[in-house]
């Protein structure tokens, strides 16, 4: 599971974390109160990444010959509007989000793992121990 591996890294970084803060909008993955920190791990089908995985031109074409072509655009689209206005909103509100592809993970789990250090060490040194 690509969360728990990003979960474990961060924690032998001496990172402390909050898990699916449902205070917050879109109920993120990973949360840093102290440093305004918000981290979600994206699957890439469900999010609208996996077409470009599999060599696809557009989201639409890795539908085309699934019988409910018309539902899987709509769904995956909708998933990728509502990630962006979570997205949106939280920054709004003072938080930095950080959008993490499950592919990503599975590539380069210590960049994603600096990436997120970076973020929080830049924001407050009291959140690293």
């Amino acid at each position: 599971m690509p969360e728990l591996a990003l979960r474990k890294a961060l924690w032998r970084k001496g990172l402390r974390y909050r898990l699916h803060e449902t205070r917050l909008l879109g109920k993120p993955d990973i949360v840093f109160p102290t440093s305004r920190v918000a981290v979600f791990i994206d699957g890439d089908f469900w999010h609208g990444n996996q077409w470009k995985l599999r060599g696809f031109p557009t989201l639409e074409a890795q539908f085309e010959r699934v019988s409910n072509r018309d539902y899987w655009i709509a769904k995956v689209t909708r998933n990728m509007k509502r990630d962006a206005e979570v997205t949106r909103c939280l920054e709004d509100e003072g938080w930095r989000v950080i959008r993490i592809w499950e592919s990503d993970l599975k590539r380069d789990l210590e960049a994603c793992t600096a990436r997120v250090a970076q973020q929080v060490q830049g924001c407050n040194e009291e959140d690293i121990r």
